[in-house]
């Protein structure tokens, strides 16, 4: 049977591919395949941005990016893809909606 897209899913079906992509990126990271362990993450970070609504972001916004100490300004969003800036670079690049975090403001 072929997969649907992420696109086509219901919000029950994003959230069943999601945890079944977690579970098996748990067993291949408990097995040591660092490359499968990867692949799976990527799959479940796109599938969770199929949950979320590009509308909540806003472009000309500077956002964190979780997993990382980067931050990310956005120009524009095409789909559920945020198209900017990594901190302190000028190539122009695209993340899933679903890496975006409001910045935390600092304390001085």
């Amino acid at each position: 049977m072929m997969k649907k897209k992420y696109s086509q899913m219901t919000e029950q079906e994003l959230w069943d591919e999601i945890r079944e992509l977690h579970e098996k990126s748990n067993k291949a990271q408990q097995l040591g395949n660092a490359s499968d362990f990867a692949v799976q993450e990527q799959r479940r970070i796109m599938a969770e941005a199929y949950l979320l609504n590009p509308d909540d972001f806003m472009a000309g916004q500077r956002y964190a990016l979780k997993q990382e100490a980067n931050t990310f300004f956005v120009k524009y969003y095409n789909g559920v893809f945020a198209w900017g800036f990594r901190e302190r670079s000028d190539k122009l690049e695209a993340v899933p909606i679903s890496l975006l975090d409001k910045v935390k403001p600092t304390s001085l």
